[in-house]
């Protein structure tokens, strides 16, 4: 039985801030929307997990190299080249709202999302490769009174795929590895990172799916990277069959594929007394 889930921050409870990339951009005669960057970071996270961690899998998210890296796919997806424009907007990434960064927008479904798992009854914290300032982050978007813990890695001394910090989790929740779902936007970590027998569940959320699929999702085991065209969409109406932000994402269709999440090794089990 499920007795808690482990969220990840940032791209599951916490995204980047799109307005103000966008913004910057304008100030060096780029035009998109925030919802252009928005999509163009759907993308660079899919090529940043295939480029680097999924080829180190002890590579850090922290660096400044894979900062700098992320920030190029960004731009490259919005068509962006030019070498002063990308170098300008690397070093702007690095001081922008320092020492938070970019990330310091609550997606639109965490809250409901955390309202739900703390309504099943289910314990809930936060596992996240930050640089100590994750929680003061959650607290000033109104989502730390949802959270049992936060386990920042910069705090505990490890990072995320490393077995140790979800152990941490573990302990702090009180519960086995077997009795927690740990829930992430990066499948070579949330996937194939959690895959010995005996570790924490891992449910993966697409890009351009929200937190909240954990909400009404049925753990579906998966056998190798999902098709996020059949990955569940649990959208702010409870069925409308909306995806992304605003609900102009890629999404099923059919409503069989909207109760099901991709994930790794979860065979169908209740969630807390009242099931899934």
């Amino acid at each position: 039985m499920i007795r808690a889930v482990f969220f990840d921050a940032g791209n599951t409870l916490v995204r980047m801030n799109y307005a103000a990339i966008a913004a910057e951009l304008a100030r060096h005669g780029v035009r998109a929307t925030s919802e252009e960057v928005h999509r163009a970071e759907w993308q660079a996270r899919v090529r940043l997990d295939a480029e680097v961690f999924a080829r180190a899998p002890g590579a850090s998210t922290e660096n400044r190299a894979t900062a700098a890296h992320y920030v190029r796919l960004i731009l490259e997806a919005l068509g962006v080249t030019d070498r002063a424009v990308v170098e300008a907007m690397t070093e702007w990434r690095r001081s922008y709202n320092a020492p938070a960064g970019l990330f310091n927008v609550a997606d639109p479904l965490a809250e409901p999302a955390l309202k739900l798992v703390r309504d099943r009854g289910l314990t809930a914290g936060v596992v996240s490769n930050s640089n100590g300032t994750i929680r003061a982050i959650l607290q000033t978007l109104g989502l730390l009174p949802y959270l049992a813990f936060v386990l920042d890695s910069t705090e505990v001394g490890v990072e995320k795929p490393h077995p140790r910090i979800f152990q941490l989790a573990v302990e702090q929740a009180r519960v086995t590895p077997r009795e927690a779902v740990y829930v992430g936007d990066l499948y070579s970590w949330t996937c194939a990172a959690l895959a010995p027998p005996g570790s924490t569940r891992s449910c993966w959320i697409p890009p351009g799916y929200g937190a909240s699929v954990t909400a009404r999702a049925r753990l579906t085991s998966c056998r190798g990277p999902p098709d996020p065209r059949r990955a569940l969409i649990a959208d702010r109406n409870a069925g409308g069959g909306r995806a992304g932000p605003g609900g102009s994402g890629p999404g099923p269709r059919d409503h069989a594929a909207r109760e099901r999440i991709a994930c790794r090794r979860c065979p169908p089990e209740p969630v807390g007394e009242k099931g899934c």
